[in-house]
């Protein structure tokens, strides 16, 4: 049996999986944010859950936001910030006892849809999540691709591909530079694109729903569906970007699958109007990388956590 951990910032998940990928088991418990010690100790009691109620003990996976420093063996690169700096590849196995493999969450989605998800069979894989930030995940003939500095497909964090004179410098990001592919793809930065452009062309309410609240991602999207011409061309812009961003990921792996996961994942359009626009930005006579949606949902990054032992042993 194996044991996949997905350590999200305000949730926990955990699933058991059979030989075949058949779900065993599964438990769902808050995060403990801000506190590394709590943290471990809820890892422990979930996978001591889960073997109870699958009745058997199993290999232990977990994936990560961020990764595990090659140079330092600590956490780097997480915007679960209180994750930083912490020996979590150390605490782990010596809690529970035994080995663990720890993988880049968006490596684990990645891995998930390659092994029996939307990219089966496919040889070369790149996963993306889309969501609070943009993620990304690279597997190759089966196999996870962390890279010699352990950040293999941090797209996120790199300049928008073939910026317009409007997208330039590009907005802040946490990273400390500007005009990431992050800030562009996210769903804040969704939002933040409505709200520039609504205020540009004098519109005051159009940054806030029925309730007050500030307009979101999803919000958006239902507004471009009636039809509302700023969020219309809003999606519009996201699609022209995605499709820039994504063309550079084809032209340095040439992916025959790219998979989307995350909450903007959710917009239907994207499927057809991204790859009509990626064309013109590919350097080839002919693309045909295959653009589509997650099979397993939320559940492929747990899932692939699960299978790091599967593909790795």
């Amino acid at each position: 049996m194996r044991i996949g951990i997905d350590l999200g910032g305000t949730k926990i998940e955990g699933i058991a999986i059979d030989d075949g990928g058949r779900e065993v088991a599964r438990k769902r418990i808050p995060a403990p944010r801000g506190d590394y010690r709590r943290t471990l100790e809820a890892i422990v009691q979930l996978v001591s859950a889960i073997e109870r109620a699958s009745g058997t003990k199993g290999s232990v996976g977990v994936g990560i936001p961020g990764t595990i420093s090659p140079a330092t063996g600590l956490v780097k690169n997480s915007n679960s910030t209180w994750m930083i700096g912490q020996p979590l590849a150390d605490d782990l196995p010596r809690l529970l006892d035994r080995p663990v493999r720890l993988a880049n969450d968006a490596n684990c989605f990645a891995l998930s849809e390659a092994t029996d998800g939307a990219a089966a069979g496919a040889s070369i894989v790149f996963g993306v999540i889309i969501g609070t930030g943009t993620g990304g995940g690279v597997v190759i003939d089966g196999r996870v691709v962390t890279g010699a500095n352990a950040i293999a497909g941090e797209w996120g964090h790199n300049p928008l591909p073939a910026p317009r004179d409007d997208e330039r410098p590009g907005p802040a990001c946490y990273c400390g530079r500007g005009g990431c592919i992050e800030t562009f793809l996210s769903g804040p930065g969704l939002a933040r694109d409505y709200v520039d452009h609504a205020r540009l062309n004098g519109s005051r309410d159009e940054d806030r729903d029925d309730s007050g609240a500030a307009v979101d991602a999803i919000a958006i999207v239902e507004r471009a569906k009636r039809g509302e011409p700023l969020a219309v061309a809003c999606l519009a812009r996201y699609e022209d970007r995605m499709a820039r961003a994504l063309a550079s990921i084809i032209n340095v792996l040439d992916p025959g699958v790219i998979v989307l996961g995350g909450g903007l994942s959710n917009i239907d359009r994207l499927y057809e109007a991204v790859p009509a626009l990626w064309a013109p930005h590919v350097f080839s006579d002919r693309v045909v990388t295959k653009l589509v949606r997650a099979k397993h949902g939320d559940a492929s990054g747990v899932r692939g956590a699960a299978w790091l032992w599967e593909k790795e042993n």
